[in-house]
C-alpha cells in the first residue's frame, strides 16, 4: 500500500463519518480515528516485518468510540509571542543533513531568513525547509528521524 492509497484511505474515512476504521494487510497496520464534529484525524501506519504474521483479511468496521483523545493543548500564553514554523509537507523530518553531521539548528541559536533548519524526506525526496523568520530558537517540537504531517508544527522561534 503506498501513500496514495493511505491519503485516499483517510479522505473517505473523514466523508463516510465513521469514528475509526482498522486495516490489516500481509505488510501494513492502519488505524484511522476522527475527532467527530472538530474535523480532527489520527491515523497510526505500522510495517508488519515480513514472516511475523500469517495474512489476515481486511476489517473495516466502524466502531464508535468511548471518549475522542483530546489533542495535546498548547499554553497559549507562553507561546504567543513565538512564531510557529510549521511542516510545509507530509514526510520523515532529519534534522540533521547526514548522521554523522551536526544539526542544523539548536535551542538558543540565532537564525536568519533562508537558514535550513531541517530537511523533510517525501517519497524519497530530501526538501530542505527553510526559515522565512529570524530569531532565536526557543524550543523543538519534533525529534530527528519523525514522522510529521503537513501544518504541523515544528519549531518555535523569538523573534525578539
Amino acid at each position: 500500500m503506498d501513500l496514495k492509497d493511505i491519503q485516499n484511505l483517510i479522505k473517505f474515512v473523514a466523508k463516510s463519518g465513521a469514528s475509526e476504521v482498522k486495516l490489516e494487510t500481509d505488510d501494513v497496520k492502519i488505524t484511522i480515528k476522527t475527532g467527530g464534529d472538530d474535523k480532527e484525524t489520527q491515523t497510526i501506519v505500522q510495517q508488519i516485518p515480513m514472516g511475523a504474521m500469517a495474512p489476515a483479511p481486511v476489517a473495516a468496521a466502524p466502531q464508535p468510540v468511548a471518549a475522542a483523545v483530546p489533542a495535546q493543548p498548547v499554553a497559549e500564553e507562553d507561546n504567543s509571542k513565538y512564531i510557529t514554523i510549521k511542516s510545509p509537507i507530509i514526510g520523515t523530518l532529519y534534522r540533521k543533513p547526514s548522521p554523522d553531521k551536526p544539526v542544523f539548528v539548536e535551542v538558543g541559536q540565532t537564525i536568519k531568513e533562508g537558514d535550513v533548519l531541517c530537511i523533510i524526506e517525501a517519497m524519497k525526496l530530501f526538501n530542505e525547509i527553510e526559515s522565512e523568520v529570524s530569531g532565536k530558537i526557543v524550543k523543538v517540537l519534533v525529534d530527528d528521524a519523525s514522522p510529521v504531517e503537513f501544518d504541523q508544527p515544528l519549531f518555535l522561534v523569538d523573534p525578539s
